[in-house]
């Protein structure tokens, strides 16, 4: 049993949101939101919304229990880009490009492989 939660759009660069979600890829669902809960950025904040959307998920559509959840995937995907020029010095365009990012995770419990 494997749920997931997917936040799209998401105005973070992919790059910094990476940092964030490799810290709770593999663990269990506990320990993963005191992971984001003590890490100081705005990914982590939004990291933990779509964390607790798929847990929700879990327990509601297959009466998971929520101790027994572990991260079996976390990934950053990268999205559309906004692209914003401004005048620059020298009579040059200047632009700063303004990144996106889909947030995919999802939950489920450890199978043991029987002999």
């Amino acid at each position: 049993m494997e749920t997931r939660a997917r936040a799209s759009k998401i105005r973070i660069s992919p790059v910094r949101a990476r940092i964030t979600i490799n810290l709770i890829r593999g663990k269990q669902v506990d320990d993963a939101k005191n992971i984001l809960r003590n890490t100081n950025n705005k990914s982590a904040r939004t990291i933990e919304k779509v964390l607790d959307s798929a847990i929700a998920n879990a327990v509601n559509n297959f009466e998971a229990k929520q101790e027994d959840l572990f991260v079996t995937d976390a990934r950053i995907d990268q999205g559309p880009t906004l692209k914003r020029h401004f005048f620059d010095s020298r009579s040059h365009i200047g632009h700063r490009d303004h990144r996106i990012s889909h947030i995919t995770i999802k939950v489920g419990n450890l199978e043991k492989e029987e002999d």
